[in-house]
């Protein structure tokens, strides 16, 4: 039987039942792989009958104790993820049995140097653009050594028909989180943006497929359950998109206020949003090939160029029937802050909505100045 950390007693409620439900798992036997981005493709760990945990990254309580080793000035999204990992606060890093990470940023690459001198820590090479020369080749590359550090590090192979199963597996459940966010495009939407995140978010922590399909519909049923047909006469409340950076460590001071003062966030053109999902892997083709096309698709801003991201934004806006857009810059995103310039251009001038960018890490310092600008950008909604 494992062992729980030390400071297991002065977890809340919700860590302490992440704890004993991945120690659990561990107890039966089952191998365990940590996961950080959209990029990594968890089939590749199903395959060898593991399980792959997304690894915690939004609490700034921990940002302290990572700044003893990384610069002040990382994003928040990186300190707290190796701080948690230090500082044994994240379950999910801690009962890991390895890490598989990717090269989606600098900082991030840097930091996974020193994860590797606490768990096996393979890095996935991901090409900084999706149409340079051998991309695809290099990334289907990328796909096949990463399976050989997982048959090496667990001692399984990876055949073609478990791989085959697991991406078919994988892709009912991407079918499933696009039927939840279609919710959202209901006028008007029977679920905060909130609660929907959250949803979304849960599912990174269900150990099979099965469940998080069983668990996605029965909310669909629960807010399909919910849905009135709008009162004409009734005021409609804005509807708002988020986009930019995760917005996991910023969800009570952006998204929670912001629907708290009237709105409702009904659009998500982020990591695991809708456009990641939309791109199933192809089920008849090399699976490794099929594995690459899927996962170089996503349309994140360290990809030069990334006009994806704007052609995905304007079908979301028009199909979410959007009034406003909010982006996320995370201090210290330096490609994600950069790209701002053609966000704020394109929905401004381009499809002619309202924009605010909003410039934060994990801390509650700035709540108060975040609400009142969050205030006044409604106010141009009304």
């Amino acid at each position: 039987m494992l062992n729980l950390p030390a400071e297991f007693e002065t977890f809340n409620e919700l860590k302490k039942k992440g704890f004993i439900e991945i120690k659990e798992e561990k107890d039966k036997g089952k191998n365990v792989v940590g996961i950080f981005c959209s990029y990594t493709p968890v089939e590749l760990i199903m395959a060898i009958d593991a399980h792959f945990v997304s690894l915690c990254g939004g609490d700034d309580a921990s940002i302290a104790a990572a700044e003893k080793f990384l610069p002040k000035t990382l994003c928040p999204l990186i300190k707290s993820s190796y701080g948690l990992a230090i500082t044994d606060s994240c379950p999910y890093f801690y009962f890991s049995d390895a890490i598989l990470a990717e090269t989606t940023c600098d900082g991030k690459k840097k930091m996974y140097e020193l994860l590797g001198e606490i768990k096996p820590t393979h890095v996935m090479h991901l090409p900084q653009s999706q149409t340079a020369p051998l991309a695809i080749e290099s990334w289907t590359e990328e796909m096949k050594q990463t399976a050989t550090f997982l048959e090496q590090q667990f001692g399984r192979p990876i055949t073609t028909e478990s791989l085959r199963q697991a991406i078919i597996d994988r892709n009912r459940v991407r079918k499933a989180l696009l039927q939840l966010y279609e919710i959202a495009a209901l006028v008007p939407s029977p679920v905060s943006g909130y609660e929907l995140s959250s949803v979304v978010e849960s599912t990174d922590f269900h150990f099979t497929d099965d469940d998080v399909v069983e668990g996605l519909n029965q909310k669909i049923e629960e807010y399909l359950a919910r849905y009135v047909a709008p009162n004409p006469d009734a005021k409609r409340r804005p509807r708002l998109m988020i986009t930019g950076c995760p917005i996991g460590g910023c969800r009570e001071k952006i998204l929670k206020a912001v629907e708290d003062l009237g709105a409702d966030v009904v659009a998500f053109d982020s990591c695991s949003g809708p456009r990641t999902q939309k791109v199933l892997v192809d089920e008849t083709i090399d699976p490794y090939q099929a594995l690459a096309e899927k996962y170089l698709l996503i349309n994140c801003s360290v990809m030069s160029p990334n006009q994806g991201r704007f052609e995905d934004m304007k079908e979301m806006l028009k199909h979410y029937q959007v009034d406003g857009v909010i982006e996320l810059i995370l201090h210290g995103c330096h490609t994600f802050a950069v790209e701002a310039y053609y966000t704020k251009k394109f929905v401004t001038e381009t499809m002619e909505l309202p924009y605010i960018c909003i410039d934060a890490d994990f801390s509650t310092s700035d709540a108060g100045q975040i609400r009142t600008r969050l205030e006044a950008f409604l106010e141009i909604l009304q």
